[in-house]
């Protein structure tokens, strides 16, 4: 199973005068702008994920995409929707999860994905 969101945050506000979240824009050695980084990559990872696997002629196994469209709060209905969906689902022998979250520029960290379903 491979899970991830594809929720857009809305711009809010804090850009500089000469910034935006959806023109990116360089600075010296930075890049300032929404860019992947805000979950619109995780269908397309998946399925390049799995194209190159084919090309290189790998045995696949059963492969579930589960994408979510909740904003950042929290998931409030996720645990409830896969339940739903546990029929279609099955029994997955791991789970891989598209989100990211990073305390650090310099470290990645785990995201939690929360409770199992039952």
């Amino acid at each position: 199973m491979v899970y991830g969101h594809l929720d857009k945050q809305p711009y809010g506000t804090g850009w500089d005068e000469d910034l935006s979240p959806t023109d990116p824009v360089i600075k010296g050695d930075l890049m300032y702008g929404r860019g992947a980084s805000d979950d619109g990559y995780a269908p397309f990872s998946c399925m390049l994920g799995i194209k190159d696997a084919q090309l290189q002629g790998k045995k696949m196994p059963r492969i579930v995409l589960v994408l979510e469209n909740e904003e950042e709060s929290g998931s409030p209905n996720l645990v409830h929707l896969l339940g739903l969906a546990k029929d279609c689902i099955g029994e997955p022998d791991y789970m891989f999860c598209l989100d990211q979250e990073h305390s650090t520029q310099e470290h990645s960290t785990i995201t939690n994905f929360g409770s199992p379903v039952h």
